[in-house]
């Protein structure tokens, strides 16, 4: 795999509040280039959601209302969300998920491309127990104690993320290979084929 070929992505992690549909309360962007993330300049921040995050979801990723009650709303973090998604690609474990909450709270977005590690990990990876974060860290042998911050964790997750992507990366011989299998259904990004255009 030739990672001088990539364009640029960024993983991505949202963290939510339980609410249906779910408000995001922490999102992080990791900056991914030469096969590698860069976690100095990763962008993480804390959001203030208007529903309260339930007790559920608390004992998931450990952020209580408490965590929350002077972060930035929406209308504040969201402007720099945006500016640093741009248009570049992004990266994330079951994307599809990460891509609608941020397309809800960013309704004029469109990354370049979507990329889903899960999608990648079920097809890189068929021996694997299962295809959480957790056991595909198992199956792969993923060292985490270079991450900073704790699992269930925006940039914790994504740097964690970033780790599985290139780790699949590596069993592809291109870029296109590997959008081919990664992209899910109607997402941006999916290939194009001469063939499929009819005149």
């Amino acid at each position: 795999m030739d990672f001088g070929t990539w364009p640029r992505l960024l993983v991505v992690d949202v963290e939510g509040n339980g609410a249906t549909p779910p408000e995001a309360v922490e999102v992080a962007l990791l900056p991914f280039a030469d096969g590698q993330p860069d976690p100095q300049a990763v962008f993480s921040t804390l959001i203030q959601p208007v529903t309260p995050i339930s007790r559920f979801v608390t004992r998931i990723h450990g952020i209580t209302n408490d965590d929350v009650a002077h972060a930035p709303r929406w209308d504040e973090a969201g402007p720099k969300v945006a500016a640093r998604l741009g248009t570049a690609w992004i990266a994330a474990h079951s994307a599809a998920t990460e891509y609608s909450v941020l397309r809800r709270h960013l309704p004029h977005w469109q990354p370049t491309g979507v990329l889903d590690t899960l999608r990648l990990a079920r097809r890189a990876f068929p021996t694997a127990d299962g295809y959480s974060l957790d056991a595909l860290l198992q199956h792969i042998g993923i060292d985490t104690s270079g991450i900073d911050g704790q699992r269930h964790r925006a940039a914790f997750d994504a740097h964690l993320t970033a780790l599985l992507l290139r780790e699949i990366a590596a069993t592809y011989p291109s870029w296109d290979a590997l959008i081919a299998d990664g992209v899910p259904p109607g997402k941006p990004g999916t290939p194009t084929h001469e063939g499929d255009t009819l005149w």
